[in-house]
């Protein structure tokens, strides 16, 4: 990922949960928060209700390729804290992207 950097501390997960907007779909929830910055912090979770812990990362994984996929069509000087929620089971690569796209528009992170 060339202009994101990694969320990594608790408190800045914080800021994010509680100031940012947020929206729910299916598999993900998202949320973003404007920074002072010119670049994009990403930070990615999934907690233990999700599952083990090689279905914790392999939805980060997706989730994360995704992300770099579609990098250069977010726009830049944002938070971004994506959310995997629990469902029965775990979601493609294609369902992943489409519901990432569908929740960066709904947020209008989009660039036009």
């Amino acid at each position: 990922m060339k202009h994101t950097v990694s969320l990594k501390k608790n408190y800045e997960f914080g800021r994010v949960y509680r100031r940012g907007k947020f929206h729910a779909g299916k598999f993900l929830v998202l949320y973003v928060l404007k920074n002072k910055l010119d670049y994009n912090r990403l930070g990615i979770t999934a907690s233990r209700k999700f599952g083990k812990s090689t279905k914790r990362n392999r939805i980060r994984r997706l989730i994360k390729e995704n992300y770099r996929q579609m990098e250069e069509m977010i726009k830049p000087g944002y938070d971004l804290v994506i959310v995997a929620r629990k469902t029965g089971e775990l979601p493609s690569y294609l369902e992943v992207k489409k519901e990432m796209k569908f929740l960066l528009k709904k947020l209008n992170m989009m660039v036009e």
